[in-house]
């Protein structure tokens, strides 16, 4: 799902974000708390009035912003304790209360408050936090079911790159019956074999019966990887931020059009792509547009990037109902590898 901190998915209209295949977007409780504030959206009428977008939204907790924070909060089992990164402004986070943000905000699938434990941590520290992400978790699910309205509220499995703790915390968020479920507490920089190692040792121990999120992953073969090992939804910051920097995600790796050597090259980005930069642009072109500081290179490459991602996850979803996942995994890892100067 694109990743619309601020209530937009940036350099992308509501429509345009249809036109891309995207179904469901995702907002941030943390930023959207502090501007414009969950009263004034609430007013407005929710998110989807307020931002245009008819689909699905899913907000998080804002819980991994405030974390990062670091030396600006104070953790206590009550909650966190934070200033706002704006205007430096004291805050408090609970789990009822993000909670009650996200009603406000109106979203579809919320989260609840959690500890998003760092990489490096030692083990006892990741069990302490695994242990507050569970306490959290009980006290934000018995707040929303005093009022569920259409909300879905998904449990959150921490316990960063260790076995013991990843299944214990699974366990008892399972047992907390949560309509859905969220890992946390990778792509937080560990190397990417724990990354696998550990979606593989879930796998066979998450529920049939619950979606399940990774949060804040990734690169297209770790969602390919992920896809692998069970997981069904994805949100990053990654075809958008990268956009901006003049990145773009091709079948054959990553291309980044701020180069010279694209200053005179007139073939679209990928001649297969069927986005509007690909249908009607040039290399050079959107090179120009961002060397110049045009928003319609911002508006290109984004829309590009939005689209490979969204057409991989389609791409899936058809492997999948044909039982050739495996197959279509491995052919797309290898075409992934083989660099983008072999795309023509």
């Amino acid at each position: 799902m694109p990743v619309g901190t601020q209530a937009t998915v940036k350099t992308q209209s509501p429509d345009e974000l249809e036109q891309l295949g995207a179904e469901i977007i995702l907002g941030n409780t943390y930023h959207l708390y502090l501007r414009p504030g969950a009263e004034l959206i609430e007013k407005a009428g929710g998110l989807h009035s307020f931002s245009g977008w008819s689909r699905p939204i899913l907000t998080d907790s804002g819980g991994y912003q405030v974390f990062s924070l670091k030396a600006l909060n104070k953790i206590t089992d009550a909650g966190v304790e934070f200033q706002s990164h704006i205007d430096g402004s004291r805050h408090l986070f609970t789990p009822e209360n993000v909670v009650e943000i996200q009603r406000k905000l109106g979203a579809d699938i919320t989260m609840p408050l959690d500890v998003c434990t760092e990489y490096p941590a030692a083990h006892k520290k990741a069990s302490f936090d695994c242990r507050r992400t569970f306490d959290w978790g009980k006290r934000a699910q018995a707040h929303w079911r005093e009022s569920p309205g259409d909300q879905v509220l998904f449990g959150i499995v921490q316990g960063s790159i260790y076995e013991d703790l990843r299944a214990q915390c699974l366990q008892e968020i399972v047992d907390l019956d949560f309509p859905g479920l969220a890992i946390g507490g990778l792509s937080v920089g560990e190397p990417k074999e724990d990354l696998l190692r550990i979606l593989a040792f879930l796998a066979p121990l998450l529920p049939d019966d619950k979606p399940r999120h990774l949060l804040g992953v990734g690169t297209p073969e770790d969602i390919l990887d992920a896809v692998f090992y069970g997981i069904d939804m994805f949100d990053c910051v990654m075809p958008t931020r990268n956009a901006r920097n003049g990145t773009v995600f091709t079948r054959k790796g990553k291309m980044t059009l701020k180069g010279a050597i694209y200053a005179d090259d007139f073939r679209p980005i990928d001649p297969d792509c069927g986005c509007p930069a690909c249908r009607k642009f040039t290399r050079a072109y959107i090179r120009h547009m961002l060397a110049v500081g045009e928003i319609l290179g911002l508006r290109l490459t984004t829309a590009h990037n939005l689209y490979f991602y969204l057409k991989l996850m389609s791409d899936i979803r058809v492997a999948i109902a044909a039982g050739k996942y495996a197959c279509f995994r491995e052919a797309r890892l290898l075409e992934l590898s083989g660099g983008v100067d072999q795309l023509f």
